[in-house]
């Protein structure tokens, strides 16, 4: 076997050579380390050092973005808004004013004889003030005057009705002409009820129309203005009683109301101007969710904003009343509901944009742009009608614009889309 380990002189003839060696490679090594010590620091300076040009690119806004809208085929509609209450179509407050005349002592509530909630029937007595009767009978004009023999005008012609609507013919008396009939007529009516007819002397104001009496120094019977309660319609019923036996008769006894229930609503100044009669209206109740439908009956000319210290209230508004077109359930009475009036309506399905996609020109043209994928079109049209925010336009060349089309709307500047929320 042969040993082939360097002998002790060959290692030592070698040790010059190795430590050589190895200062070479360590001074390699310190010079790569150095590279990358250099290199590092020229990157990170370079992050940080950005020439004028960069910097300005780098903050630039991002492009703004254009939002666009689609044409629409439509039935334009200009509603308004505004809220209601369901009432009957006449309220009357009886008072107690008058009653007996100057025949008693105190005029005081001697017995009540209806409730609320009730329903009435023409020619039934509401209570009695001071022994003497307060009744109702159907007629569209409120007590103004005493009736009695000779009396002449439109009340005499309503009294007339009523009396035989509850059955007492006033005979053969002319229409509007309180005569012989019309007092067997009265005092027949009295006594069904269970009183006697009041009586008086003479009254220089007995003609409603200016007309001298037949009469003036009859003593018939007669029907004190105080007595009876005029009501527009024959359906009624007592909605208050506030009367209470042995008190002062003073007034709002009792509260009634008669006709058929509509909504009385509000709008403002600037709304009621697009109001007229015969509008449709939508009838919403949000506490029962029932949906109706009316028609506008009539707009206040003046507001109902009563003043206050001498000057107008600032929230006035115009009195509205819609008239269902349908009977309305009694439960909605006094329900606030909400009113949707088409105050004004396209003839048809109109082609339609939002009003911002609408330009005019410099030259008079007005133009909506459509937006294309090859580019924006700027197309000529003639507006019409606005509602909603929407305005009718038809294309000046023909089939230039056509549902579906995305017209420019505005230009969002707040970043690019996928930063909005």
């Amino acid at each position: 076997m042969v040993d082939q380990s360097p002998s002790p002189q060959a290692e030592a003839v070698g040790s010059p050579h190795r430590h050589g060696l190895l200062r070479r490679r360590r001074l390699l090594m310190a010079v790569l380390a150095g590279s990358v010590v250099v290199t590092a620091a020229g990157v990170g300076s370079a992050a940080l050092l950005k020439s004028p040009a960069q910097a300005a690119a780098e903050t630039r806004p991002p492009a703004p973005d254009v939002i666009t809208a689609p044409v629409e085929r439509k039935v334009l509609s200009e509603t308004v808004v505004a809220r209601g209450q369901v009432a009957a179509s006449q309220l009357v407050s009886v008072s107690g004013a008058g009653v007996g005349g100057s025949a008693v002592g105190r005029s005081v509530v001697t017995k009540v004889r209806v409730q609320p909630g009730r329903p009435l029937h023409m020619g039934q007595v509401l209570l009695e003030i001071s022994g003497r009767p307060v009744f109702v009978l159907k007629g569209a004009l409120p007590a103004y005057r005493d009736l009695r023999t000779g009396s002449r005008g439109e009340d005499v012609t309503q009294l007339q009705k009523a009396l035989a609507a509850v059955g007492h013919s006033t005979g053969g008396d002319r229409v509007g002409v309180f005569g012989p009939g019309t007092e067997k007529a009265v005092a027949a009516f009295y006594r069904a009820i269970g009183f006697e007819p009041a009586t008086a002397g003479a009254d220089k104001s007995d003609s409603g129309s200016g007309a001298a009496t037949t009469d003036p120094a009859g003593s018939g019977s007669v029907v004190p203005m105080s007595e009876v309660v005029f009501v527009r319609s024959a359906s009624a019923q007592v909605d208050d009683v506030a009367a209470e036996v042995g008190e002062e008769a003073g007034p709002d006894l009792v509260s009634v109301s008669a006709g058929g229930l509509v909504v009385n609503g509000s709008v403002a100044a600037y709304q009621k101007g697009l109001l007229r009669p015969g509008q449709k209206v939508d009838i919403a109740s949000e506490s029962t969710g029932q949906q109706l439908t009316g028609t506008v009956q009539s707009v206040a000319q003046r507001p109902s904003g009563k003043e206050k210290g001498g000057e107008p209230q600032s929230a006035e508004g115009y009195a509205v009343r819609i008239r269902p077109t349908g009977k309305l359930p009694a439960s909605l009475v006094g329900e606030d509901v909400r009113l949707t009036i088409a105050a004004a309506s396209s003839s048809g399905s109109v082609l339609a944009v939002p009003v911002s996609a609408v330009s005019a020109g410099a030259d008079g043209r007005t133009t909506v742009t459509v937006r294309k994928a090859g580019g924006d079109r700027r197309v000529a049209v003639r507006t019409g009608m606005t509602a909603d925010g929407y305005a009718e336009v038809v294309a000046t060349v023909r089939g230039a614009l056509a549902p579906g089309d995305q017209v420019i709307v505005g230009v969002d500047t707040r970043g690019d889309a996928a930063d909005r929320p």
